[in-house]
């Protein structure tokens, strides 16, 4: 008979294919150039004033996570900044898996580093998966709410995900949620019905003072189910993808890496008062 610790092994392999897709080849971190965001000169516009901080997903990084939507913002005339968090001894340019609350305290430290560069009196934050989750943790508990306008998340995972169900085995394995939880408890803060998750969305999904926009895929295979992003209260825009753009195949990863359907949406929600419709041309512009 198998040992459960054996048995294991395909389960921990499957959660860590699905999160590992996160993040493009680690390779990149090193070479790619920041095509200038985290340009801590930079000074806010009358047209954009606050700065836009990035917070990456699980497996990510402040480099790989935005070599895309980082230099489209950039053009458009915003001060963009991200972050490394998450990390974990020994384990380089695949970030985002510590625990969720001490990631938090690294995004309050970080805007608070960006507010102080730039002069601005409040940012805007940009997040993919965790990253547009974690920052909820900072608005509702540590403060945030009076530091930032508004919180737009691609994909983010705000009511945990199930893993198509996978992460319901986990209890038929003695010690495995326990082994999830030591070794990366940022994957395991993630897991629907977490503690974590649970004392976040306690209360209602939203603060006063913030401006909630989240971004979903109907082909989300990380987030599942894909609704589950999706948050309730005053100040929310829930946008579905395919709604803007039927044609658009965008899975998980895709939405925060490429997806300039997505990123329209982005930059409309950073400038609604500036906003155009989002549609498949958008991919053009």
């Amino acid at each position: 008979m198998l040992s459960w610790k054996r048995a294991l092994r395909p389960l921990t392999a499957a959660l860590l294919a699905v999160a590992i897709g996160l993040a493009p080849a680690a390779t990149a971190h090193a070479a790619a150039p920041s095509s200038g965001w985290n340009n801590w000169s930079c000074k806010p516009s009358s047209a954009h004033p606050r700065p836009v901080v990035l917070v990456h997903g699980t497996f990510g990084n402040s480099v790989d996570n935005w070599l895309a939507l980082a230099p489209y913002l950039v053009k458009r005339g915003y001060c963009v900044f991200s972050l490394d968090y998450g990390q974990l001894p020994g384990v380089p340019f695949f970030h985002g898996l510590g625990p969720i609350a001490k990631s938090a305290d690294q995004l309050d430290a970080y805007v608070d580093r960006v507010l102080a560069a730039t002069g601005a009196g409040e940012v805007d934050l940009v997040g993919h998966s965790q990253g547009g989750m974690m920052p909820r943790h900072y608005l509702k508990f540590l403060g945030g709410a009076d530091k930032v306008n508004a919180l737009i998340g691609l994909a983010p995972d705000n009511h945990g995900t199930t893993l198509h169900g996978l992460t319901g085995l986990l209890k038929y394995f003695p010690g495995a949620a326990d082994l999830l939880d030591s070794a990366t408890p940022g994957l395991a803060d993630q897991i629907a019905g977490s503690a974590f998750l649970t004392k976040l969305n306690e209360g209602g999904d939203t603060v006063p003072g913030v401006r909630y926009t989240v971004i979903a895929t109907k082909y989300d295979e990380v987030v599942t189910p894909w609704r589950s992003a999706f948050l309730d209260g005053p100040n929310v825009k829930n946008v579905t993808l395919q709604d803007l753009c039927a044609i658009d195949l965008s899975e998980h990863v895709a939405i925060g890496l490429f997806d300039r359907i997505a990123y329209h949406e982005v930059a409309n929600a950073l400038d609604p008062a500036k906003a155009k419709p989002t549609t498949c041309a958008s991919v053009f512009e």
